[in-house]
C-alpha cells in the first residue's frame, strides 16, 4: 500500500516535463534509437537513388519510346513529349504534352508506290500516366510492363483517304513483334484509358471534304500484348484482348443542310464484335423549308436501338466496307411524306426504290439478316384535288430482310433480296406481305404478294376521304389477296377483295370552307347503281377479282406506286370497273349536263316573265297617259 501511494503522488511531477524533456527521454532509449536509425537509412536508401533514377529514366524511357513507335511504324510516325517523371515508391511514370504525328514526307513517298495507309492520325495527349510499372523489367530484361495507361484530354485527328480497296503487298512483312524485338523483347499493358476525347474525322473519299466531331468519347482497351506469342494472334485487334469505344449525346447535320441526326448512345466492342446503338434520330428540317429546297419526299426516323452482330470493324476502318452478319432494330417509327410540289413531275422517282437505292450506294455493304421490331411506318401524301393530305399507317410492324448487300462478289452468288413484313393496317387488319427486290437488274424488278386479314372497312377514312374523295360509311373486309409483279414502268398481278355490306358516300372539295362536303345525288347512284355491296354477291358465288396492268407515272414514288396499283385492283372488285367508271363518267357529265339545262331553262323562264311583267307594266303607263 505504501507504494501504491508513493506512485500516485509521483503522477503530477511526470506531467509537468516539458516535450523537450521527453524527446530528450525517448532518445535515451537505445532501442528508440537503433529503430530511428533504421527508418533514415530507409528513407536515404529509397529517395535518393529515387532522385538519380528519375533523372536517369527519363533519356531512357524517351528513347525508347521515340524508337519503338519509328520502327514498329516503319518512319511513319514520330513521337515527341516535353517531360517524363518516374515516381518510384509510386511505381509511376508521368509523361507531359506528347505529340504523336505522321511524317508527310514518309506518307507522301508511300502514296506514290501505292502503300500508304488509308487512315492518318494524329495526337496531342497533355498528360499521360503510367501505373504499376516495372522499370527493372524494362532495364535489365527488356520487357516493358505497364499496369494502367490513362491519357488526360486526348485530342484525336483521324483523315481518311481510300488509297487502295485491298491490302497491298508491302516488301516488309516483318510483325510489329519482329520489328522492335531488338530493342524489347515483348509489351504489355494491362489497360488503356482515354476519357473525353476530342475526336476530328476527316473524310476525303467523297466528292467533297466531310468534317465530322465528336466530343462525348471514352475508349479503352484491355490486355495490350506484343510478344512472340501474340504477333500472330486474329483473336486479338491491335494486340488488345478487347477494346470499347463510347460515344455519348452525338449530334450533326447532313450535307445538303435538310436533316439532323443525334445519337444518344454508341458502343463498340472488338471482343464481341458488337455495335450497339441507343437512341438514333433522323429529323427533317420544317415542311415548307423542305420542299421549296428539295423536290425528294420528306421523312423522320427514330430508333429505340440498333445492334450489329459480327462487325467487321477492321475492314469498316481501312476501307469503309461495313459487313456483318445480323442487324438488329428494336422499336421505333418511320414516317414518309410524299413530295407535292408539281415540279418534280419532270423526275424520275425511280431512285425511291429500296433495290435502286441499295445499288446507289457508294459504300460495300454486305449483311445478312435485318431483323425489325415493333415500327411503326406512316406514309402521307397530299391531294390538290382534296387540297388535303391523307395518311396511309402500318402499326406495330416486324419483319425479317436477307441478303442486304451491295457487294459484288456476293451478288454473283445472290442478287436477290427478300423481306418478310407483318404489321397492322391501319392499325387494324393483320397484313403479311412477301416482298423480293432483284438487285441486280437495270430496271429494279420486285415483286411484292401478301394479304390483309379482316377490319373494320371505316377504318381506312382517314386515308380515302382525302386522297379519294370518298366516305365508307359502313363495310366488313374478310379478306384482301395480292399478288403483283413490277419494275420501274409497269406493274402486273392480281387483286382480291373480300367483304360485305359496303356502303360509301362520294365527297368534292369545298375550298371556300376548307372541307370536303357531301355529294349527294352522286352517292346516291354510287350506293343505288355502281357499287357491289358484297364480294361475293352471294353465299357460294365465285368472288370477282382482277387483274391489274398499271403504268406508274415517272413522278410516283415506290410507296405511291404500290398504293394506286392496288387501288387500281380494287375498284373492280367493288363494282368500278374501266366500262362502269366510264360509265359512270359519262352518266355524271349527262347529269350535269341536264342539270346545267334545267338551270338556264330556268333562267330563261324567269327572263320571259320578267320580260312580261316589264311589257304589262309599260302598257299600263301609256294608258294613264291617255287618260
Amino acid at each position: 500500500m505504501p507504494n501504491k501511494y508513493k506512485r500516485n503522488r509521483a503522477l503530477p511531477k511526470t506531467k509537468g516535463k516539458t516535450a523537450k524533456n521527453m524527446a530528450v527521454t525517448l532518445f535515451k532509449n537505445r532501442r528508440h534509437k537503433i529503430l530511428l536509425t533504421f527508418f533514415l537509412i530507409f528513407l536515404a536508401v529509397i529517395l535518393i537513388p529515387a532522385f538519380f533514377v528519375n533523372q536517369y529514366w527519363s533519356p531512357i524511357l524517351a528513347s525508347k519510346v521515340k524508337s519503338t513507335v519509328l520502327t514498329s511504324s516503319d518512319s511513319l510516325y514520330t513521337v515527341d513529349f516535353s517531360d517524363a517523371k518516374l515516381h518510384v515508391l509510386k511505381g509511376e511514370i508521368d509523361i507531359y504534352n506528347i505529340t504523336l504525328k505522321p511524317d508527310t514526307a514518309v506518307y507522301n513517298r508511300r502514296m506514290k508506290v501505292h502503300l500508304a495507309p488509308n487512315n492518318l492520325i494524329e495526337l496531342h495527349v497533355k498528360r499521360l500516366i503510367l501505373s504499376h510499372i516495372h522499370p527493372f523489367n524494362l532495364y535489365f530484361h527488356n520487357i516493358l510492363d505497364i499496369g494502367r495507361v490513362t491519357l488526360r484530354e486526348p485530342e484525336l485527328k483521324v483523315t481518311y483517304q481510300l488509297n487502295h480497296a485491298k491490302d497491298t503487298v508491302i516488301k516488309d512483312t516483318r510483325t510489329t513483334w519482329q520489328k522492335i524485338s531488338k530493342s524489347l523483347r515483348s509489351i504489355h499493358i494491362g489497360n488503356i484509358s482515354l476519357s473525353d476525347v476530342k475526336l476530328k474525322y476527316e473524310d476525303y473519299s467523297g466528292h467533297k471534304l466531310a468534317i465530322s466531331e465528336l466530343k462525348e468519347m471514352n475508349l479503352s482497351a484491355a490486355d495490350l500484348l506484343i510478344d512472340s506469342a501474340t504477333q500472330n494472334d486474329r483473336s486479338r485487334l491491335l494486340y488488345c484482348r478487347d477494346i470499347i469505344a463510347e460515344i455519348n449525346n452525338y449530334s450533326g447535320r447532313s450535307p445538303n443542310g435538310l436533316y439532323t441526326y443525334k445519337i444518344k448512345s454508341l458502343r463498340l466492342s472488338t471482343k464481341t464484335s458488337k455495335l450497339n446503338i441507343e437512341g438514333l434520330d433522323l429529323q427533317p428540317v420544317k415542311t415548307t423549308v423542305f420542299f421549296e429546297k428539295s423536290v425528294r419526299d420528306r421523312f423522320n426516323a427514330h430508333l429505340d436501338s440498333l445492334q450489329l452482330n459480327h462487325f467487321d470493324y477492321v475492314s469498316y476502318h481501312k476501307y469503309r466496307v461495313i459487313n456483318a452478319s445480323h442487324m438488329i432494330l428494336g422499336g421505333g417509327s418511320l414516317n414518309l411524306f410524299s413530295n407535292p410540289n408539281p415540279a418534280q413531275l419532270k423526275t424520275d422517282r425511280v431512285k425511291t426504290y429500296p433495290n435502286f437505292g441499295l445499288k446507289a450506294i457508294r459504300a460495300d455493304l454486305n449483311i445478312d439478316t435485318v431483323d425489325a421490331n415493333h415500327i411503326n411506318i406512316a406514309y402521307t401524301e397530299f391531294n390538290h384535288k382534296s387540297n388535303k393530305t391523307g395518311t396511309i399507317t402500318f402499326n406495330n410492324s416486324s419483319g425479317r430482310v436477307l441478303n442486304v448487300t451491295t457487294n459484288r462478289a456476293a451478288l454473283q452468288k445472290n442478287n436477290i433480296c427478300t423481306a418478310q413484313v407483318s404489321s397492322y393496317f391501319m392499325n387494324r387488319g393483320k397484313l403479311n406481305v412477301l416482298f423480293t427486290f432483284n438487285l441486280t437488274a437495270d430496271n429494279v424488278p420486285f415483286s411484292y404478294k401478301g394479304d390483309v386479314g379482316p377490319m373494320d372497312l371505316s377504318a381506312i377514312n382517314p386515308a380515302i376521304m382525302p386522297l379519294g374523295l370518298i366516305k365508307i360509311n359502313s363495310g366488313q373486309l374478310d379478306r384482301f389477296e395480292f399478288d403483283i409483279n413490277a419494275d420501274n414502268e409497269l406493274a402486273k398481278g392480281r387483286v382480291s377483295v373480300l367483304y360485305k355490306d359496303l356502303k360509301v358516300t362520294v365527297l368534292k372539295a369545298d375550298t371556300a370552307n376548307d372541307k370536303l362536303r357531301h355529294m349527294t345525288i352522286a352517292s346516291l347512284f354510287a350506293n343505288v347503281l355502281v357499287l357491289k355491296h358484297d364480294n361475293p354477291d352471294t353465299a357460294g358465288q365465285i368472288p370477282r377479282a382482277s387483274n391489274v396492268s398499271y403504268y406508274r407515272p415517272k413522278d410516283f414514288t415506290f410507296f405511291k406506286a404500290i398504293w394506286h396499283t392496288l387501288l387500281t385492283g380494287i375498284k373492280p372488285c367493288v363494282g368500278l370497273d374501266e366500262k362502269m367508271q366510264n360509265d359512270v363518267k359519262n352518266k355524271i357529265a349527262g347529269m350535269a349536263i341536264q342539270k346545267q339545262q334545267r338551270i338556264i331553262k330556268k333562267a330563261q323562264r324567269k327572263q320571259r316573265r320578267a320580260e312580261r311583267q316589264r311589257k304589262r307594266e309599260l302598257k299600263k303607263e301609256q294608258m294613264t297617259l291617255k287618260e
